[in-house]
C-alpha cells in the first residue's frame, strides 16, 4: 500500500524536490505527446511557469517580461523584495512607471535600478499593512461578541487584533468628527485605549495624518468610479473667506446613483487667489470638472446672486455650448439659489418696518449685556407664568433669525413694560400698535420661514417642491397689498417688486421639476401660472413650458437610441448565428450562386419587424405619463419621488432617467454653506497654519467618510466601530 512516509524512505531528496521532479517529468512527457495533455496537466504547467520555472524565461515584473532575443543583452534579474509588492507599468504616453500593487500609487522608474524610495513607501503603505494583517493573524484567538440592533448578543466570533484596521478607522474617526491630529497623542486617550485592549499600539499624530491622506486618496478613487456611472451631475458652488484670510471655493456634486438614491458629495474645497472675477472662477471650476472626469456630465450650476457668479456661469455656458453638452439650449443650466432670493425678498419687506425691529433688537442687546438684567427679566416672566423661553438676538443679514427674534420677543411683550418700571435705563418698549405690527409681520413671515426650511434640505429632491409654495407666496403678497395697515401694504409692495424681478419670467426648472412629480404633473402648472403671471400671460407661459418639456424629452430619446446603436452585438447573438444548420445555409448559397433572386419567409418577416422597430410609437412615455391620473396621497405625506420613478423605470425607461436628472438639481446652495460651517470648525485658532491642501483633505474626506458610515448628524458611529476593532 502506498504511504507518504514510505515513499521517501531511502531517498536523499526532499519531498519538495521530488514534487519538482514530477513536474519536470510531466513537462517532458507533454513535449513528447502534446496531443495527450489533460486540463490538470495544463494547470500544472501554468502554475510552474508563473513561479518562474519556465526554461529560458526572465523572471521579473510578475512574469510579464518578454524573453530576451538571442543577440540582445539579457536583463538583470530583479532580486529586490520590493518587486513582490510592486510592478512596472507603461502609461498611455509610453513612459514606464513603478506602481504599488496595494494602493496603486505611481513612482518614477529609476534608470540605475535603485529601489530605496519604493522600500520607504512599502514600509508606510497602509493598504499593504492591512493586507498583511489579514494574512498574519494571531493563532490564539480571542472571543468577540457581535451585538445586534437591540443591543443583544447575536453571535460569538474569533477576534484577532489588526493594527492596520485600527489605523484605518482612526483616520475615519479624525475625518468624520473633525478631530485634531494631536488627539492621538493625548496621554489619557492612549491609556484609555490600552485599557480597552492590551494589543493596542500608540498611533502618533504624524501617522494619523498620513493615514488620513491615504484614506482621502482611496475614497477619491472610489468616488471617481461612482461618478462614472452617473448620467448627469448638478453642481453647487460658493466662495468663503476663512480665519486664515484665505478665500476658498467649495464645489459640491449632486447626482442619482444606480440605486436611485440622491447623493451629495463635496468634490473640491480649494483656494482661489484674488481677483475673484467670473473668468477665474470659471477656470477653477473647469479644472475641477476635468479632474473628476465629469466635464461632459454637468447639467446645472446653482449659485447665489453675486455678480461674479453671473459672469462665471455665462462663461461656462459658452464653453459647454461649443461642445453641445447643454440640455434645451442651457435653459436649466443657471439656477439661482431660491433661499438667497427669499432672503433678499424678505429683507426688502423688513426694511419698511425698521423702527419697530430696531426697538426690539436694541432692547434685547441691552438685556444681554448684563446677567443681572437677564435674571430680573426672567423673574418677571416667571411671575407672569410665561413659558420658559429665552430671548433671541438676530443676525441682521439673516431674515429668518430676525423672524425668530420677533417671535420670541412677542411671547414676552407683557414683560417689557414691567421691566421698564424697575430699570430706568431701559427705553426699548414698543407701543401696543407696534406690537400689533410685530404680530402681523410674524404671521406673514411664518410661511416664508417654513418654505425656507423645506427647500434647505440636501438629502432629498427640492426642484419638485418649490413651485407649489411659490404660487402661494405670490397669492399672499397680492392679499397683503390690500391690507388696511400702511406698513403691511408697503412691505408687500416692496416684496412684490423683488418677486417679479427674479421669478417674473418663466421658471423652467421649477416647472419641469413639478411636472415630473406624480402628485402634481401639469395640474399644478394650470393652477399656479395664472396666479403667478396673470390670466392673460399664463397661457403663453404654459405653452412655453410644454414645448421645453417635449424638447428635453426628445433629447433623452435621441441619446437613448444613439447609445443602443453604439453598443456592440452580444456574444449570444453571434452564437445563435453560428447555430444555423449547415445544410440550410449551404442550400441558400447554392441558389445564390445560380443568380436566382430569392426572399425567404424568415428574411421577409425580419424586414417587417425592422420597419416596426424603426417606426415611432403612437404615444410616447411622456404622453402616457401626463394622461394618467395624478398619484393621490395626503397633503402632509412625504412621497419618495425618486423611489416612485425607480418602481416605474420599466414602464418609462427614458422618462424615468430624465426625471431623475431633473430631481437631482438643487434649488439652493445650502450644501455649500454647510461645508463652510464645517470649515469654520476645522480651521480654528489652533489650526490656522494648515496648508490649503490639508484643509481640502480634511473637509472633503470628512464628507466622504460621513457618507461611508451613514453619519448625517453628530453621531458616534465611527467611534463605536473604532472601539469594536480594538477590543472585539
Amino acid at each position: 500500500m502506498y504511504s507518504p512516509l514510505n515513499s521517501h524512505q531511502g531517498s536523499s531528496s526532499s519531498p519538495a524536490m521530488e514534487q519538482l521532479n514530477e513536474v519536470v517529468d510531466q513537462e517532458l512527457d507533454i513535449e513528447e505527446n502534446p496531443d495527450e495533455m489533460t486540463e490538470d496537466e495544463l494547470e500544472i504547467i501554468e502554475e510552474h511557469d508563473n513561479e518562474g520555472g519556465g526554461v529560458g524565461e526572465q523572471k521579473g515584473d510578475g512574469g510579464n517580461e518578454e524573453p530576451a532575443m538571442p543577440f540582445e543583452k539579457k536583463q538583470r534579474k530583479k532580486k529586490s523584495t520590493v518587486w513582490d509588492d510592486m510592478k512596472i507599468v507603461k502609461l498611455d504616453n509610453g513612459i514606464e512607471k513603478v506602481q504599488c500593487n496595494h494602493c496603486k500609487e505611481l513612482f518614477a522608474k529609476s534608470t540605475t535600478g535603485a529601489t530605496s524610495q519604493h522600500k520607504r513607501h512599502l514600509n508606510a503603505c497602509l493598504q499593504k499593512k492591512m493586507a498583511m494583517g489579514e494574512q498574519n493573524r494571531i493563532k490564539q484567538q480571542v472571543l468577540s461578541f457581535t451585538e445586534g440592533p437591540s443591543d443583544g448578543i447575536t453571535s460569538i466570533t474569533n477576534f484577532s487584533y489588526d493594527h492596520a484596521k485600527v489605523r484605518e478607522l482612526a483616520s475615519h474617526k479624525v475625518l468624520a468628527h473633525e478631530y485634531a491630529f494631536s488627539m492621538m497623542d493625548h496621554v489619557v486617550f492612549n491609556k484609555f485605549m490600552k485599557a480597552v485592549s492590551p494589543f493596542y499600539k500608540k498611533i502618533t499624530r504624524q501617522t494619523v495624518k498620513e493615514d488620513c491622506i491615504s484614506t482621502y486618496q482611496l475614497e477619491k478613487r472610489k468616488l471617481k468610479s461612482v461618478l462614472k456611472s452617473a448620467s448627469r451631475v448638478s453642481i453647487t458652488t460658493d466662495l468663503w473667506k476663512s480665519g486664515q484670510k484665505i478665500q476658498y471655493m467649495v464645489v459640491t456634486g449632486h447626482f442619482v446613483d444606480s440605486d436611485w438614491a440622491l447623493q451629495k458629495r463635496v468634490l473640491n474645497f480649494c483656494n482661489v487667489p484674488p481677483p475673484h472675477t467670473g473668468v477665474i472662477i470659471a477656470d477653477a471650476l473647469s479644472k475641477c470638472f476635468i479632474d473628476w472626469g465629469i466635464e461632459n456630465k454637468i447639467s446645472s450650476i446653482t449659485v447665489d446672486n453675486a455678480s461674479y457668479n453671473d459672469a462665471c456661469v455665462r462663461r461656462l455656458r459658452e464653453d459647454f455650448s461649443l461642445r453641445k453638452r447643454l440640455s434645451i439650449a442651457g435653459k436649466i443650466f443657471h439656477v439661482r439659489c431660491c433661499a438667497h432670493i427669499l432672503n433678499l425678498l424678505v429683507q426688502d419687506g423688513l426694511n419698511q418696518l425698521g423702527d419697530v425691529i430696531d426697538t426690539v433688537r436694541e432692547g434685547i442687546k441691552y438685556l444681554n449685556n448684563s446677567e443681572g438684567r437677564l435674571n430680573q427679566f426672567a423673574k418677571i416672566a416667571k411671575q407672569l407664568q410665561l413659558p420658559s423661553r429665552k430671548l433671541i438676538l438676530d443676525c441682521p443679514t439673516r431674515w429668518n433669525s430676525t423672524y425668530l427674534m420677533l417671535a420670541s420677543a412677542l411671547d414676552f411683550k407683557d414683560v417689557f413694560p414691567r421691566y421698564e418700571d424697575i430699570d430706568p435705563g431701559f427705553h426699548y418698549v414698543p407701543s401696543d400698535y407696534e406690537w400689533l405690527q410685530v404680530e402681523e409681520v410674524c404671521r406673514f413671515l411664518g410661511i416664508f420661514h417654513e418654505i425656507t426650511d423645506m427647500i434647505s434640505g440636501s438629502d432629498y429632491p427640492t426642484s419638485n417642491i418649490f413651485l407649489v409654495e411659490l404660487y402661494r407666496i405670490k397669492e399672499l403678497l397680492n392679499e397683503k397689498a390690500l391690507d388696511i395697515s400702511d406698513q403691511i401694504r408697503a412691505m408687500a409692495l416692496s416684496m412684490s417688486v423683488k418677486f417679479d424681478k427674479y421669478w417674473g419670467e418663466t421658471n423652467v426648472l421649477l416647472s419641469l421639476g413639478a411636472i415630473v412629480d406624480p402628485r402634481y404633473k401639469m395640474v399644478l402648472i394650470y393652477h399656479a401660472f395664472p396666479i403667478i403671471y396673470g390670466e392673460e400671460e399664463a397661457a403663453v407661459k404654459i405653452d412655453e413650458i410644454k414645448q421645453l418639456l417635449y424638447e428635453l424629452y426628445n433629447e433623452y430619446v435621441d441619446t437613448h437610441f444613439s447609445s443602443l446603436a453604439e453598443e456592440p452585438p452580444r456574444q449570444s447573438v453571434k452564437r445563435k448565428h453560428k447555430e444555423v444548420s449547415s445544410s440550410s445555409a449551404q442550400s441558400q448559397r447554392n441558389v445564390k450562386k445560380l443568380g436566382l433572386p430569392i426572399l425567404t419567409g424568415k428574411e421577409k418577416f425580419q424586414m417587417h419587424v425592422s420597419e416596426i422597430d424603426k417606426a415611432p410609437p403612437e404615444k410616447s412615455d411622456l404622453d402616457i405619463y401626463l394622461e394618467e391620473s395624478r398619484y393621490a396621497c395626503d397633503a402632509s405625506a412625504n412621497l419618495d419621488v425618486l423611489g416612485w420613478w425607480k418602481g416605474e423605470r420599466w414602464r418609462f425607461p427614458i422618462l424615468s432617467r430624465m426625471a431623475s436628472d431633473l430631481l437631482s438639481i438643487p434649488v439652493t446652495t445650502v450644501a455649500s454653506e454647510s461645508t463652510f460651517s464645517a470649515g469654520g470648525r476645522v480651521i480654528d485658532d489652533r489650526r490656522a497654519s494648515m496648508s490649503v491642501e490639508t484643509v481640502q483633505m480634511l473637509l472633503c474626506g470628512s464628507d466622504w467618510i460621513r457618507n461611508l458610515h451613514g453619519i448625517k448628524t453628530k453621531s458616534r458611529v465611527s467611534v463605536l466601530r473604532f472601539l469594536v476593532v480594538i477590543c472585539g
